[in-house]
């Protein structure tokens, strides 16, 4: 007889108590998706933007850790050709450049 009671009032409930229970679920989601997802977009965006806007002259670090100059760009292409040493130059999937490094006034003074 005690538990009939129970049953009763979370019947009366019902689409309040659904809504309490998705609650915390919805609260995860909206948490990870303003600390993970949109920040990693973010980036992503940012990342195809610096690859688009690649040029000759510009100094690049590989995924791999290489240090190189861009020789050559083609537009269209994913490839692009850089100089890793004097006179030894190197073809690049574009994907692979992980960034642009920018020149700095010091490093400009000592060459």
């Amino acid at each position: 007889m005690l538990i009939s009671p129970a049953f009763a009032q979370d019947a009366a409930g019902g689409a309040g108590g659904i809504v309490m229970q998705l609650l915390p679920l919805i609260l995860i989601f909206l948490v990870f998706y303003f600390l993970l997802i949109r920040p990693q977009q973010k980036k992503m965006k940012e990342h195809r933007q610096m690859l688009s806007e690649l040029k000759r002259g510009d100094r690049i670090i590989t995924g791999g850790g290489i240090v190189a100059e861009i020789k050559k760009v083609t537009e269209g292409s994913d490839e692009i050709e850089a100089e890793i040493a004097p006179n030894v130059r190197v073809t690049v999937v574009r994907g692979t450049i992980a960034s642009v490094i920018k020149p700095s006034p010091a490093n400009d003074t000592q060459r």
